[in-house]
């Protein structure tokens, strides 16, 4: 099979809610890492065959194909196509697996993969919120399909996350530790440095602004749960964020062709679905679906990425695999650097790309859970 290359990769900074980038259109939002992808590259406009973007909660400035929204806003040429795709929060994430494919079936060469989200402007749900308007309560509200499976129970994150802590056993202070523990370390990253090479800035604006500074398990401990008697809390939950990444994927002819150097080579894909009322413990079964197909242990993973959309979805992830919390979220996770939805797949590969450079390591797992009960799983080599 052919392989499919990471050439590089960019992110924005993360904005927080009623912060930098709340006032930004998506679309020039997105056109941001595009345009910085491009000129890092040099690769010409008019080879790229596609862009695959994620962006979930497509109304308002966020409809119309954001993929192709964002593309023109960068003033790149119009026969180039786009397309986006809503995978919920793993949509660029899944971006990336559809270019990574398009590649290796040797029916595309270049294309660039990645996703925006503005949350200040379109808040999550925004779209299942509109459905209300036509009569909808939620998207299943009216199956008479989905009841006879599903029957009337919730479908909500927050019941879900509050279901895995009980099931998995993992107590408030458990998530505290870890929710503490994330700051602390994207606080270091961030002073120190370590995004510099990997965000371009947005108007002057070169940092991310979510970080919780000066996070202690005494401060969290005094927040109130957001289900009454629950021991999920604000502060061991992802944040409302605004931000957008770009990804290059090249085959091996494009590599040749454009002078390209990759950076990193595409190990493995897997997509895998679990429980749609427990929604977000979809990653362990598909990390393990992927470990089987590969061969590999994790402990032959030098750095995971798993999204932190809430500490219990972590932590039962780690349990039930047995994961080295060492080598996981090493400069924080959304809980600290926010969670933009559509861009987090490819923020996240952003960052483990440049980690596992800066580490010197081979393997990066990357994965998160997503609405409707999915993961993705992406395992990148790294080159050089």
């Amino acid at each position: 099979m052919a392989e499919a290359y990471i050439v590089d990769a960019i992110r924005t900074p993360t904005g927080k809610k009623k912060g930098t980038l709340a006032g930004w259109h998506p679309a020039d939002l997105g056109a941001i890492p595009i345009q910085e992808i491009v000129k890092r590259t040099g690769i010409d406009p008019n080879a790229v065959d596609d862009v695959i973007w994620g962006c979930v909660d497509a109304i308002g400035p966020q409809a119309g194909n954001m993929g192709r929204s964002c593309w023109l806003a960068a003033g790149y040429p119009e026969a180039v196509p786009g397309v986006t795709i809503d995978r919920q929060c793993g949509s660029s994430q899944q971006a990336i697996h559809f270019a990574a494919q398009a590649v290796m079936s040797g029916t595309q060469d270049l294309i660039v993969a990645g996703g925006v989200q503005n949350m200040n402007a379109i808040p999550i749900s925004a779209a299942m919120i509109a459905g209300q308007a036509f009569g909808f309560e939620t998207p299943f509200s009216t199956s008479p399909a989905w009841a006879a499976r599903y029957g009337k129970e919730e479908v909500n994150q927050i019941y879900a996350a509050e279901k895995i802590a009980e099931q998995w056993d993992i107590s408030r202070e458990d998530m505290e530790v870890f929710a503490a523990e994330s700051n602390r370390r994207a606080e270091e990253a961030i002073d120190s440095g370590r995004f510099a090479a990997e965000i371009v800035a947005v108007d002057g604006f070169a940092a991310d602004e979510t970080v919780r500074r000066g996070t202690t398990l005494a401060g969290l401990a005094n927040l109130k749960p957001v289900r009454e008697g629950g021991r999920i809390t604000a502060g061991v939950s992802s944040q409302i964020a605004d931000a957008a990444a770009a990804v290059l994927i090249a085959s091996e002819q494009a590599v040749k062709d454009h002078g390209l150097k990759p950076r990193a080579r595409i190990h493995h894909l897997t997509v895998r679905g679990d429980n749609p009322i427990m929604m977000l413990t979809a990653p362990i079964p598909a990390t393990r679906h992927a470990l089987q197909k590969t061969g590999l242990k994790l402990s032959d993973i030098d750095l995971v990425e798993i999204n932190e959309a809430f500490a219990s979805v972590a932590l039962a992830w780690a349990k039930d695999l047995g994961a080295d919390l060492s080598k996981v979220n090493v400069n924080g996770g959304a809980i600290a650097l926010g969670h933009p939805l559509g861009a987090t797949g490819a923020k996240l590969m952003t960052t483990l790309l440049y980690e596992l450079e800066r580490r010197g390591g081979r393997y990066g797992l990357q994965t998160m859970c997503e609405g409707g009960g999915l993961a993705n799983v992406t395992i990148i080599e790294r080159l050089g």
